[in-house]
């Protein structure tokens, strides 16, 4: 039974609802998609679009993964969960993740049916993650395949509805892979307590620790080698993609859950968004 002392504060369920939503992890995306917005040439009012689509469903995500998961949260003491901590009801937050998902679903929509199934493919893996995949090996499928067909949802709202090149694709899948690797590392231990043994709980928390940082480094190498012949720039990003991918592996082979591990996949995935803008005039196929 999960406690009931609702915030009645001013603005009590606005701030609860905020922090549940799982904010960093939607910024993120949400940021992600505004940028590739740009790279794939939408213009500001379908760019817009296509951003609020891709935020409206990463907060119903989001609110249904606290809505879901509210009980295992409440048996490991999660500070962060309003759910959990009964300063919200969890049918509140399902009421907000069923209203982001309509939302998500209209607005992607009508971008067009082929952009629109491309973003909702992103929603429906990470609903299919919430609903019981993150407790299984197939734990990551859902990040692959979610972020791979982001760059995919940006091509087909244009006119034409070309689709992305191959290696922005292929790209964004190992991004996702990545990403499942930072989100799981601090709480593997909480999980691994409540039954959930996805993908990086069975590989352990070392693996996790270098195996983050390992995929970014792949995935860099198709941003920079997927478009076409490299350039002399290509080889000075590359030395800069080794080394922090170098400190990644080392750092989290003596101290996985170090702050250091932390900020150098940070600056690794940030220094992939950079060569994804790069590539930007090649994004589609």
């Amino acid at each position: 039974m999960l406690p009931a002392h609702p915030d009645s504060r001013p603005g009590g369920t606005v701030r609860a609802l905020a922090l549940a939503c799982h904010p960093l992890p939607t910024l993120g995306v949400t940021s992600i998609s505004a940028g590739l917005a740009a790279l794939a040439g939408l213009g500001f009012g379908r760019g817009a679009l296509f951003t609020l689509a891709v935020m409206a469903g990463q907060l119903s995500i989001g609110w249904s993964n606290d809505w879901i998961d509210a009980a295992r949260d409440q048996a490991v003491g999660r500070p962060d969960k309003p759910v959990a901590r009964g300063v919200i009801p969890p049918g509140r937050v399902r009421a907000a993740a069923i209203v982001a998902l309509v939302a998500a679903a209209a607005l992607s929509m009508s971008l067009g049916w082929r952009a629109g199934l491309a973003a909702l493919t992103l929603v429906g893996a990470g609903w299919l993650y919430n609903l019981g995949l993150k407790a299984t090996v197939a734990s990551w499928v859902p990040y692959a395949i979610g972020f791979g067909s982001l760059p995919a949802a940006a091509t087909l709202a244009l006119p034409g509805r070309p689709w992305p090149a191959w290696w922005a694709m292929t790209a964004g899948a190992l991004l996702g892979v990545a990403a499942h690797a930072a989100n799981v590392l601090p709480d593997l231990r909480s999980d691994q307590a409540t039954g959930v043994r996805g993908f990086w709980h069975v590989l352990g928390g070392r693996a996790t620790a270098i195996g983050g940082p390992v995929v970014l480094f792949a995935a860099s190498l198709v941003v920079l080698l997927g478009p076409g012949a490299p350039h002399v720039w290509t080889w000075i990003a590359l030395a800069v993609i080794v080394g922090l991918a170098g400190t990644g592996v080392a750092v989290g082979l003596r101290s996985p859950n170090s702050r250091l591990l932390f900020l150098a996949t940070v600056a690794l995935a940030g220094a992939d968004l950079v060569l994804f803008a790069r590539s930007g005039s090649r994004l589609t196929a």
